[in-house]
């Protein structure tokens, strides 16, 4: 078996690991969002985490943030080329995700996690 380089993974992993990111990635799929969808689709996350993962996935270049010209400002957050080139990833990752056993998931403290 040949020794592949694991710096490409790694690059990606440090961009879209973590515990919230691809979570947003799979929201942003669906179309533009604002912030408060965002806290909303994503309950569990604080709004420090929230707006310091989608700063981190802007600067990435996965996500673009557009100031919406009303009053009170709105901003909105939507994917890019390269964040629309995640959707077989996530897909793949919740299809693989619907297929873990409960006890799997218990394992790792998300109990009944399959909705």
């Amino acid at each position: 078996m040949p020794i592949i380089s694991v710096d490409p993974l790694e690059r990606a992993l440090r961009i879209i690991g973590g515990r919230w990111r691809l979570m947003l990635v799979h929201f942003l799929l669906d179309g533009p969002r604002r912030f408060s969808d965002l806290e909303k689709d994503v309950p569990k996350i604080s709004q420090r985490m929230l707006a310091l993962d989608l700063r981190r996935l802007e600067q990435a270049g996965i996500i673009a943030r557009k100031v919406l010209n009303e009053f009170p400002v709105k901003i909105e957050y939507r994917l890019t080329g390269t964040g629309l080139a995640l959707r077989p990833i996530v897909t793949a990752l919740y299809e693989w995700g619907e297929e873990l056993p409960d006890r799997v998931s218990e394992l790792f403290g998300e109990a009944n996690c399959k909705s």
